[in-house]
């Protein structure tokens, strides 16, 4: 076997409790190139990885102490260790039980006894994605964007990490946004009831636009997939305070949020189509907006409370 001299960064994580197999993984991996760090059992691993995460994991299902499945369970179940990807290795005889494990987040499995190829294989395969999600993700930052899929069921199929923290920011008291939001999460039922009527009127041929709290706006995307949506989130060019808003100008919040559009160009239509109701009605909360503001035309309500922000 020839050693990869391509990989220098990569680290692999080992959780075996049987002292041959680590002997021969851990050699072969570093041969190969990679970091490699070992555990022979859950707890340990678990401590180590406080200290220093590996970019993948080769977890044993059968060990003293927690097993494999809840070792998988304790990391998916921990925001800052969620996307390591796992790969199970167990005998012919447990893999039955594997249904167990993808459903506690592992991508793949090796059944024993390890065949060096077919590690090497499966590790590279699974590194190969890891790496091409975080070049999309550092792409969409680096245009001011985070991102996220979905189907029309409002499962998450797919999320980057900005996204992540993005739905932790803007939905704090849904039941959704906690510690487990990964793909197969359901999208926040706030986020989730202003989409799917979109997804209904537009039937995947227009940009959407789509309010994410405050501070944030996502555009409602058509994705090559049948079932699946994309959300391009971004931060809003300016921030409005709505709550201080409606305070000094007695608003209401929808008129709020009315004025809030207009102030970025949006036509009453636009404006209709993001809040989910008809121009016409849009063309009402304007006319309380104009009365309320003592001015006479949009942009004289947008100049007044612009100038009042």
């Amino acid at each position: 076997m020839t050693a990869n001299t391509e990989i220098t960064n990569e680290t692999v994580l080992i959780i075996d409790d049987t002292p041959d197999n680590l002997a021969v993984l851990s050699d072969m991996l570093s041969e190969y190139g990679y970091r490699v760090l070992v555990a022979t059992d859950g707890l340990s691993a678990l401590e180590q990885i406080k200290y220093l995460q590996p970019d993948i994991i080769l977890l044993d299902v059968i060990m003293p102490g927690i097993d494999g499945f809840e070792t998988c369970e304790r990391l998916k179940k921990d925001h800052t260790t969620k996307n390591i990807p796992i790969i199970f290795m167990t005998g012919l005889s447990e893999l039955d039980n594997l249904l167990k494990g993808f459903k506690q987040g592992a991508i793949d499995y090796i059944v024993k006894p390890i065949r060096p190829a077919e590690v090497l294989a499966r590790i590279d395969a699974q590194l190969s994605q890891k790496r091409d999600s975080k070049r999309i993700e550092q792409s969409l930052n680096h245009i001011g964007f985070s991102a996220l899929a979905f189907n029309s069921s409002g499962r998450m199929t797919w999320l980057s990490a900005a996204a992540n923290k993005i739905l932790f920011d803007s939905f704090p008291l849904e039941q959704s946004t906690n510690t487990h939001i990964k793909n197969g999460s359901i999208l926040p039922k706030t986020l989730f009831d202003r989409i799917i009527p979109k997804i209904k009127k537009q039937q995947q041929t227009v940009l959407t636009d789509i309010q994410i709290g405050n501070l944030y706006i996502g555009k409602l995307v058509p994705s090559y997939l049948s079932d699946e949506y994309m959300l391009l989130i971004q931060k809003n060019n300016q921030e409005w305070n709505l709550t201080s808003l409606k305070k000094s100008f007695g608003l209401t919040a929808r008129e709020t949020e009315v004025l809030m559009w207009v102030s970025r160009g949006k036509t009453n239509k636009e404006v209709g189509l993001i809040l989910d109701t008809s121009p016409r009605t849009i063309n009402k909360h304007l006319e309380h907006i104009f009365e309320k503001l003592g001015v006479p035309t949009r942009t004289a309500a947008v100049a007044k409370v612009l100038k009042n922000k």
